[in-house]
């Protein structure tokens, strides 16, 4: 997963694709996002759960520990090494998902420049992508106000199948049951491990089209960079 995605629709509408029976703590708005072209080290929303409340908020996408400084922050962990490696240790526990409406990779082909792919599944309904992160009792708040070590990245896994030609990772992304359960605090730490390791949705839940190159440009954010671009292959 190379870092960019789309979240156009708005917080209810993924609080919705997620289905889970909490009241929610809303710190991402009631309208549309609108960002289609998402970058690392912006904000992205997320749904968590912490005492008994479904919290939507926006967080910066990319986290690394206090003492990581010598490097820059990951906006991704491979599922093989998360649950396990030093580096990300501290955020292990503290589980999020971040709905995404696609995401974006891109392809040699050849050209002159790499071909943007928009990955989304097939049904239309968001991806519901596992994250882990370090979310502070100021967690979505203005930026002012913001945590410094604050972030989340997103678990990717190996590619299978015909996505293999698109990009050789992709982000675990769960059924909306299998999402609840992975928001759960009380749900131990192996069995998180096992579930991000055994129960991301097949690649035959996802489609894939090429996208304007307008998308390599992240001040690019209407609605066109999401639209097919013809002819197709």
């Amino acid at each position: 997963m190379c870092g960019r995605l789309s979240q156009y629709h708005g917080i209810h509408d993924f609080v919705d694709a997620l289905s889970m029976p909490y009241p929610l703590a809303n710190n991402a708005g009631d309208q549309p996002l609108e960002r289609y072209n998402v970058a690392p080290t912006t904000r992205v929303a997320l749904l968590r759960v912490e005492d008994g409340m479904l919290h939507a908020d926006l967080v910066r996408w990319g986290w690394r520990p206090h003492w990581a400084k010598d490097r820059a922050a990951p906006i991704n962990a491979r599922v093989e090494k998360v649950a396990h490696g030093p580096f990300f240790r501290a955020i292990w526990p503290h589980r999020a998902i971040v709905p995404i409406d696609n995401w974006f990779e891109w392809v040699d082909e050849g050209g002159p420049k790499k071909q943007p792919y928009l990955i989304r599944r097939r049904d239309g309904r968001p991806s519901l992508c596992a994250g882990i992160g370090q979310f502070s009792p100021n967690t979505g708040q203005p930026s002012e106000e913001l945590n410094e070590h604050d972030g989340v990245v997103i678990i990717t896994a190996d590619s299978a199948g015909g996505m293999v030609d698109v990009h050789d990772r992709r982000p675990v992304v769960l059924a909306p049951e299998t999402a609840r359960e992975w928001l759960d605090p009380e749900m131990p730490k192996e069995q998180a491990e096992q579930m991000a390791l055994n129960l991301g949705e097949p690649s035959d839940v996802f489609e894939w089209y090429r996208v304007s190159t307008a998308v390599g440009n992240v001040r690019n954010q209407g609605p066109d960079i999401i639209e097919p671009k013809l002819p197709m292959p």
